[in-house]
């Protein structure tokens, strides 16, 4: 393809809370285009409050896809995600110059930007007998596990939610590798260039925000919302925070109170590790939410 013509995917990514959506809207906005979710859990249509969407305003102010795109009965992994945004992708990019993509969900905006590595499949049971074992020990013996047979994964990985611990371990033991091994390989060429935004702010402030959410959350009725999500609690996007936590306080193992604070206590921990991931991903450029002229001023001297 002509590098003359060559379109632009512009990222913005960034720790829960820090303003991705707002700063989103903004760029599509000034840029006359669409935006596509690259959160692994914004999907799900029955997941609402939990997942801090964007509300109707928001939906409005701007074209959003992959959001309510898909029910909590379908499994939707990376590698669907991949092959639907690249789809799309290529259908906007022949209306427009720039899309903007958004997401926390490393994982994911690494699929869209990057593409997937081919991981080893494991041996028929490994799988069962980890999830076995997470089942009787709980998560904090597969954590320490992993952070024996795999320190670089665990630095970066949502190691709260147990798919990926279980995952990492899986191809631990059927290859003899650890998962970062795999994950080390060559990017997989696009056919549009990839401009990268990061948000950040102070680390207290930030927290502030965190809390701050997760105390809306609870007033906007997420008690209500995880209720109605018991039966599918088993789903992988449900046992992430925000979700994982209720079910514990709906099982008796804890407190309503403690349910909220370890809510916070775990976005913020996956904050960090937000931070951590996306400062080793790619060719970041890291602005606060506020400097919303710099942004587009950076944007357009890359395009």
């Amino acid at each position: 393809m002509d590098t003359q013509n060559k379109k632009t995917l512009v990222v913005v990514v960034g720790p829960t809370a820090v303003g991705k959506t707002a700063t989103a809207i903004f760029l599509a906005q000034h840029f006359a285009t669409e935006i596509l979710s690259a959160d692994s859990r914004q999907f799900y249509r029955e997941m609402s409050i939990g997942t801090a969407k964007p509300d109707a305003a928001e939906l409005q102010a701007a074209v959003h896809h992959f959001v309510n795109s898909h029910s909590i009965a379908e499994e939707y992994s990376a590698g669907d995600y991949e092959r639907d945004a690249l789809q799309l992708l290529d259908r906007l990019f022949e209306k427009k110059d720039v899309v903007v993509a958004v997401g926390g969900s490393g994982l994911f905006i690494r699929a869209l930007t990057e593409g997937l590595d081919d991981l080893p499949k494991a041996p028929e049971g490994v799988r069962e007998r980890l999830n076995a074992q997470h089942e009787r020990e709980g998560l904090a013996l597969l954590k320490q596990r992993l952070l024996e047979v795999d320190p670089d994964y665990y630095e970066v990985a949502d190691i709260d939610n147990p798919q990926r611990v279980i995952r990492a371990l899986e191809v631990y033991e059927a290859t003899g590798n650890p998962i970062s091994y795999y994950q080390k390989n060559k990017v997989n060429e696009r056919f549009f260039d990839v401009v990268t935004v990061g948000l950040n702010m102070e680390r207290s402030q930030l927290y502030e925000r965190i809390n701050r959410r997760v105390d809306k959350m609870m007033e906007a009725g997420l008690e209500d919302e995880v209720k109605f999500l018991s039966s599918y609690r088993n789903q992988p996007a449900l046992l992430t925070v925000g979700y994982a936590e209720m079910f514990d306080y709906f099982d008796g193992e804890i407190s309503l109170e403690e349910a909220i604070e370890k809510i916070k206590q775990n976005s913020r921990r996956y904050a960090k590790r937000q931070i951590t991931w996306f400062k080793k991903y790619g060719n970041t450029t890291w602005f606060e939410p506020g400097q919303l002229d710099s942004i587009v001023k950076f944007v357009e001297s890359r395009l």
